[in-house]
């Protein structure tokens, strides 16, 4: 059954998310992130993919202080990513409660370091993020395209023992309009030992329907939950 990850992207300490990753397409819809998550984790969730997007912009974590309140407060496993630039990012990260580390622009920008983390932490630990718009990679919360090939970079970290990659497509991201199946099952279809996290474009429960068909092993989802697109008691559903 797919595993489902809720999504609590940050701005200011704000529980928000964006449209196409565009910093200006901004909603917030809490004030308390921590609010948001025991509600995840009282529908019986046990993921979290927390999002620092005021750390992806300034290129070192900045909400730590949230990643802690939830971490302390809540028993959810918590996939934290944005601005995991350096060595005291990721340690700051784990020493404020996080089970995982996603990094997507330091796995572009410095490799070596990238591929460090996944030997000193393990691939357990450190989940690789390959955000991408017309299958190109992104970098630098979304604000940077490069010349990368998906496919490319992630046989490149695979062979390099990363075993989870997140992918978002970011032209589906926040729109609500159905997720990039084709992407996925070409992904898989090249990598099928991959365990591949679906990311941007569920709006509805039948989407989380089609992404389990297609043979994902897990999905993260923020504003179809936040917009009332996917009920709780659906997600929970999953989870039984």
């Amino acid at each position: 059954m797919i595993e489902i990850i809720p999504a609590i992207d940050l701005i200011d300490g704000k529980c928000v998310r964006l449209s196409q990753g565009d910093y200006n397409e901004k909603k917030v819809y809490n004030e308390n992130p921590l609010e948001v998550a025991k509600m995840f984790e009282g529908a019986g969730l046990r993921r979290l993919h927390l999002v620092d997007l005021d750390g992806a912009k300034a290129k070192k974590i900045v909400n730590a202080h949230v990643l802690e309140s939830i971490a302390a407060n809540t028993s959810l496993a918590i996939d934290f990513g944005g601005g995991v630039q350096s060595d005291e990012d990721i340690k700051m990260a784990f020493d404020a409660g996080a089970s995982m580390v996603t990094g997507g622009s330091i796995a572009v920008k410095n490799a070596e370091l990238f591929s460090r983390w996944i030997a000193t932490y393990g691939a357990e630990k450190i989940i690789l993020g390959a955000d991408c718009r017309d299958r190109k990679i992104s970098v630098s919360g979304w604000e940077e395209s490069t010349s990368l090939d998906v496919f490319a970079f992630i046989s490149d970290y695979m062979q390099k023992d990363v075993s989870k990659v997140v992918c978002t497509d970011i032209s589906k991201d926040g729109m609500l309009q159905g997720p990039s199946i084709e992407l996925y099952k070409d992904i898989l279809a090249k990598f099928p030992e991959l365990h591949l996290i679906a990311s941007g474009g569920v709006g509805c429960f039948q989407d989380l329907l089609d992404l389990e068909q297609a043979g994902l092993p897990a999905v993260i989802l923020g504003k179809a939950i936040y917009e009332n697109k996917v009920s709780l008691k659906e997600l929970a559903s999953f989870s039984r």
